[in-house]
C-alpha cells in the first residue's frame, strides 16, 4: 500500500534545518524531485554534464575537487540547484546550498579528524562544522545493490541516529521511507531507471513511479541512465533524458498527492 505524505511546499514551511528548507523550495519551485550523480574523471565532462542538465534536477550528488568550487557555485546560481556532496564519510553525505565558504577541507581535515570516527561520532564532528553553516546530513540506511549488507540492524541504527540528530541529520538513502509518515526527513532512493532493470554488477533498477508513489521516497537519483558513456556524450540526448527523468518523478509525485486527496 503507497504511503501518503505532504507536500513539499507544506513540509518547507515546517522545516528547521536551512539546507533541507532550501531544496523543498527548490523542487517545488522547479518541480523537479530529479537529483542527478556524476561520476566522472573530467573536469570538463563534469561542469559540461551539470551545465546541459541543470535546469532539469533540483539537486547535483558528486565527489568534486575544490578548484571546481567556484564554477560549480555559478552553475548552481544559474539552474537554481543544491549540492550533494558525496564525500564519503562512512558512507554519510553532506547537503549544501553553498551559501558562504566551502566546508570541503575543514570536513577531511583539522581538529576533529572526523573521517576516522565511527558511527555517532562521525554525526557530531560534521555537526560543529555544518550546523553553523547550514548544511544538512543524509545517512545511508538501505542500498540499491543485491545482496548489500546495509539492512536490518545496520539500518534500524541509521534511524536511531538520526532520530537523536534531527537538527543536522536530514534523511536518508533507501529504498523505502524510512520513518512512515514523519515528514521530518528525506529519502533518495538511487536506485532509479527508466530503460533497464540492473547493470549486471549487482546493482537493481526500479522505476520513478515505484520509488515516489509505492515506496513512498522523496528523491530520485540517477547517473548514466541521464548522460550515457562519458567521452562519446550528445548533448541534446542528455538534455532529453533529463527532462524525461525529471517529467517521470514529477508525474510520480502528482500521482501520490491525488490518490491523498481522493
Amino acid at each position: 500500500m503507497p504511503i501518503y505524505l505532504n507536500t513539499y511546499a507544506d513540509r518547507a514551511k515546517n522545516h528547521t534545518n536551512p539546507a533541507a528548507k532550501d531544496l523543498l523550495e527548490v523542487i517545488e519551485r522547479k518541480q523537479s524531485n530529479l537529483c542527478i550523480s556524476v561520476d566522472v574523471t573530467s573536469s570538463k565532462d563534469f561542469l559540461n554534464i551539470i551545465d546541459t542538465v541543470g535546469p532539469y534536477v533540483s539537486l547535483i550528488k558528486a565527489n568534486f575537487e575544490p578548484s571546481l568550487i567556484p564554477r560549480l557555485q555559478d552553475l548552481s546560481i544559474k539552474h537554481d540547484f543544491l549540492i550533494f556532496e558525496d564525500r564519503k564519510f562512512a558512507d554519510i553525505g553532506t547537503l549544501s546550498t553553498f551559501q558562504g565558504n566551502t566546508v570541503a577541507l575543514q570536513y577531511s581535515a583539522g581538529v576533529h579528524k572526523i573521517a576516522t570516527c565511527p558511527g555517532p561520532s562521525v554525526i557530531k564532528g560534521l555537526a560543529t562544522v555544518g550546523l553553523p553553516l547550514g548544511r544538512g546530513l543524509l545517512l545511508l540506511a538501505e542500498m540499491s545493490t543485491a545482496g548489500a549488507l546495509a539492512r536490518g540492524v545496520y539500518t534500524e541504527d541509521a534511524v536511531r541516529m538520526a532520530r537523536a540528530a534531527r537538527d543536522f541529520v536530514v534523511g536518508f538513502i533507501a529504498q523505502h521511507r524510512m520513518e512512515g509518515r514523519d515528514r521530518g526527513f528525506f529519502d533518495f532512493d538511487p536506485g532509479v531507471g527508466l530503460d533497464t532493470i540492473g547493470d549486471g554488477l549487482g546493482q537493481q533498477y526500479r522505476t520513478p513511479e515505484q520509488v515516489i508513489l509505492e515506496s513512498g521516497c522523496d528523491i530520485i537519483i540517477v547517473g548514466r541512465g541521464i548522460y550515457g558513456k562519458v567521452g562519446n556524450m550528445d548533448t541534446g540526448e542528455v538534455q532529453r533524458q533529463a527532462e524525461r527523468y525529471r517529467n517521470a518523478g514529477w508525474d510520480a509525485y502528482l500521482q501520490r498527492l491525488k490518490c491523498l486527496r481522493v
